[in-house]
């Protein structure tokens, strides 16, 4: 049987939501702070659908990032995103990533969750491996790389 999981991580930013919001928006943006893009550069990409915002899809193949896909579902501009990100391999998983930005006076609250199910074998590796450190320390260094681009 699957449980569920909920991966998150946030980070206040000296910049408006208004000014982090597009880097967020547009899928063409991601590769200036995603810390996968980062890691893998030769990665090869592919924009479909809407140039950004929803049904906006951006499919990756990577050496080391693997491959999978994302597809924005809602956008409440300029606080909320929420993504349907599939992977296909190493492994298959289709989760939902929400990213959404609190402004609380000159500083934007950034907040990058996803969750979704985990399936009998993932929980069995769970047990060795931690999957919120594993994936927190690349939601915390996608947020850090998003906040030097904005404080810049």
């Amino acid at each position: 049987m699957a449980k569920t999981f909920a991966i998150t991580r946030s980070l206040e930013m000296k910049a408006s939501a208004a000014k982090i919001f597009p880097l967020l928006h547009d899928f063409h943006f991601w590769g200036q702070w995603s810390p996968w893009e980062k890691m893998d550069p030769d990665m090869t990409k592919e924009f479909t659908g809407a140039a950004m915002g929803v049904g906006a899809k951006y499919a990756w193949v990577g050496k080391k990032t693997g491959s999978g896909s994302m597809e924005m579902l809602e956008v409440q501009e300029p606080s909320l995103l929420k993504i349907a990100l599939r992977f296909t391999k190493p492994f298959k998983a289709e989760n939902e990533t929400m990213l959404t930005l609190e402004e609380r006076g000159d500083l934007t609250k950034v907040t990058w969750l996803m969750t979704g199910k985990q399936p009998l074998l993932m929980q069995v590796l769970s047990l060795f491996i931690n999957q919120d450190k594993m994936i927190g320390k690349d939601f915390e260094a996608g947020l850090k790389n998003l906040q030097a681009i904005v404080e810049a």
